[in-house]
C-alpha cells in the first residue's frame, strides 16, 4: 500500500481537545486552513460529520484523542469518488 496516489487521496483528520477547554479542534492538511474549532454541543460528533462531509470523495481515516493525546475512537470513511 506504499503506493503514492493512494497516499494523497486519503484524508488524515485529527479530533483534538482544545487546551483552553473550550471545544476541541479538527485538525486536517485537507482543510484550507489547516484547522478548525468547534465549541457548540456535540463538538465530537459535528467536527466528525465535517471531516466525512469534506471528504467525501476521498477515503478519510478521522482520529479522536482525548486530553492526554490518546486515541479514543478511529472512524473510517469510504469516499465516493467518481471517474465520469
Amino acid at each position: 500500500m506504499s503506493d503514492p496516489a493512494w497516499q494523497t487521496a486519503m484524508h488524515i483528520y485529527e479530533v483534538r481537545p482544545r487546551k483552553d477547554h473550550r471545544g476541541v479542534d479538527l485538525i486536517s492538511d485537507a482543510l484550507p486552513f489547516g484547522r478548525l474549532w468547534y465549541a457548540e454541543p456535540n463538538v465530537v460528533g459535528n467536527a466528525i460529520e465535517y471531516a466525512k462531509f469534506y471528504s467525501r470523495s476521498h477515503d478519510a481515516v478521522i482520529r479522536v484523542y482525548d486530553e492526554s493525546g490518546n486515541v479514543i475512537a478511529t472512524h473510517e470513511h469510504t469516499g465516493d469518488f467518481k471517474v465520469w
